[in-house]
């Protein structure tokens, strides 16, 4: 069965917080792909993920460019798989379909956003009505997460 996670982004932009947990995914052997609701938000992430950290960056490309097979991380805009992931995070509103093909899905939110809150509880309702089991994390005020449900 597939593990959903929430993310609640609440003392962090998810450009912050993003590169971390992607992080981690690839620390375990995971691919991983990051689907966007937007074009202009996939090649913003793209140029981020360059740059985010002065000590280290993220290997990545988006479905737009040859190989995606050979990625570990894979931007995208549409409900494919190109690179094989076992782990795909939705950002910006990104919908989950295909829940079963992943080990991991992630639904990453913006907590000062309206419109992502209505339909982050939406997901989760739907989600949970589905039974799939769910967790829910949210940022503390030092901007670590801790774990609410």
């Amino acid at each position: 069965m597939t593990e959903i996670l929430f993310y609640h982004l609440t003392e962090s932009t998810l450009e912050n917080a993003l590169p971390g947990l992607v992080e981690r995914s690839l620390s375990r052997q995971w691919k991983v792909v990051i689907q966007t609701g937007s074009q202009e938000r996939r090649d913003s992430l793209d140029n981020h993920l360059w740059t985010w950290s002065d000590a280290s960056f993220l290997a990545h490309a988006t479905d737009q460019e040859p190989h995606p097979q050979e990625q570990p991380v894979i931007l995208t805009t549409g409900e494919g798989n190109p690179n094989g992931a076992t782990v795909r995070f939705l950002v910006d509103g990104a919908e989950p379909t295909n829940v079963a093909a992943y080990e991991r899905l992630v639904l990453m939110f913006d907590g000062h956003d309206q419109m992502q809150l209505e339909q982050a509880r939406a997901q989760w309702k739907l989600l949970k009505a589905e039974g799939h089991t769910l967790t829910y994390w949210q940022q503390n005020a030092e901007g670590r997460w801790e774990k609410k449900a």
